[in-house]
């Protein structure tokens, strides 16, 4: 078991990637602290998870739910070694559509919160020269023009783990980032057919971004995030990794030659 004995936070962790996290987690050994907004969500993920873990709902968009999260995982497991900032306010905006509102909220759960809880955890995680994985996005390079906001949140996500990776070092507390690209979780797949697309849409998606025929499926990031708390990367810190089915940087696209 590669996380046996040790204490996670995952925030966003009552649906989708967050989920399969918090399990995966916890079939690797781990103690898990489940987070979400959805209490009733978070109470049957528990009980499923039996023994090996306990919850704090908030919403992270309020400064004081961090503290909060990181106080519990202390009362509950007496230690933190790993926090997955995994939780995302994926609202779409664009130019003409993102208000200050909208944005500050975005911001705020996006990438305040996830400063608030390396800030409220770091004493923990250098006690136990522990981990941080913030989970990303490709759209942290430019995004699409209906994702602004989301856009440059996972952006500041970046630097924020390239900063804190640096100066942590001397800690022993690493930071990492996992930029994902299209994931099917049900979230995604209720979203697609409310734009539009059909009921089956998730068994022949656009080719461009998924030229192996399929999108990645949440267990796949999960397996993946077990590897960046746990020991078997140490002591990498400071790897912004994209997870995603092309080059994000450096492809040249095919272009139609007449």
């Amino acid at each position: 078991m590669r996380l046996k004995d040790k204490v996670v936070i995952v925030t966003g962790s009552t649906t989708g990637v967050g989920e399969a996290i918090a399990r995966m987690c916890v079939a690797e050994g781990a103690r898990v602290i489940v987070h979400g907004r959805n209490e009733q969500a978070a109470r049957n993920l528990v009980a499923a998870l039996g023994g090996a873990a306990a919850m704090c709902c908030g919403n992270l968009a309020d400064p004081q739910t961090p503290d909060k999260i990181v106080k519990s995982a202390i009362a509950a497991f007496g230690r933190l070694d790993a926090l997955v900032n995994n939780a995302a306010d994926t609202s779409r905006s664009n130019i003409q559509t993102t208000s200050a509102e909208l944005f500050d909220r975005i911001i705020a759960t996006n990438l305040r919160a996830p400063l608030l809880l390396i800030q409220a955890a770091l004493p923990h995680l250098t006690q136990s020269r522990g981990a941080v994985l913030n989970i990303g996005s490709v759209n942290a390079y430019c995004g699409s023009p209906s994702l602004l906001a989301y856009s440059i949140s996972k952006g500041g996500l970046m630097t924020l783990t390239r900063n804190l990776a640096d100066a942590l070092a001397d800690e022993h507390v690493r930071v990492n980032c996992v930029n994902l690209g299209w994931v099917l979780t049900a979230n995604e797949n209720k979203l697609m057919i409310s734009e539009g697309l059909s009921p089956d849409w998730a068994n022949h998606p656009p080719r461009d971004p998924c030229p192996s025929g399929r999108l990645i499926r949440p267990e796949e990031v999960a397996q993946l995030a077990v590897y960046w708390v746990s020991d078997d990367s140490r002591p990498v810190s400071g790897t912004v990794m994209d997870f995603h089915q092309r080059p994000v940087i450096g492809r040249n696209p095919p272009k139609d030659i007449a």
